[in-house]
Order: C-alpha cells, then structure tokens, then sequence
C-alpha cells in the first residue's frame, strides 16, 4: 500500500482502489472526491471512532485513483467534446430531420 509512484497502470490496484472508495466502474471526478470526503469525515482520527488503518486505505485508494487520472489525456478537438456533451442525445432529438429545429 506504499504511494504509488509513477508507475505503470495497475489494474488490479485501481479496482481495488475504486472498491475501496464505495465506486462503481466508472465514476466522475466530482464522485471521486465526495466518496473520498464522506469516508475521511466518517473514519478520520478525530472523531474517535476511527480505524488509523481504514484511514491509511482510504488515503493509499484516493491517491492511486488522483494518480490514475492525472495521466489522462483530454482531447479538445470538436468532435470529442461534442460526443461527451451530456446534452448530445437531446439536441439530435430537437434538431432532427423529422421534427425539425427544437422549440
């Protein structure tokens, strides 16, 4: 559970990391860091209840996932950002051939 230095991929540590982290297969940064936030708050040192070891995990899977996505590389290019328009599915519907342009 040592950092992980910049190391290749590991899939077995970043499933392990995701689980660890209450995550399903894929997740958002924002979902990363509030699953993070929730278990720190729950299991941090100073609310007395807490497992110094259970924090250590929460720690080691949050840095390994930073780490993971960290290398990621984002395309600019339009037609890469128009494919992950979370909207994409609704401006076809509206700008449609059959029902023509949207309201």
């Amino acid at each position: 559970m040592a950092p992980m230095a910049k190391k290749g991929i590991d899939f077995e540590d970043i499933d392990r990391a995701r689980r660890c982290l209450g995550l399903g297969k894929e997740a958002t940064l924002e979902e990363i860091k509030a699953a993070y936030r929730q278990l720190a708050r729950r299991y941090h040192p100073d609310k007395g209840k807490s497992s110094e070891e259970m924090m250590r995990e929460i720690n080691w899977a949050y840095e390994v996932l930073m780490n993971y996505i960290s290398y990621y590389r984002y395309s600019f290019r339009r037609e890469d950002v128009a494919r992950h328009d979370p909207d994409r599915v609704l401006k076809r519907f509206f700008e449609d051939w059959m029902w023509g342009k949207g309201l």
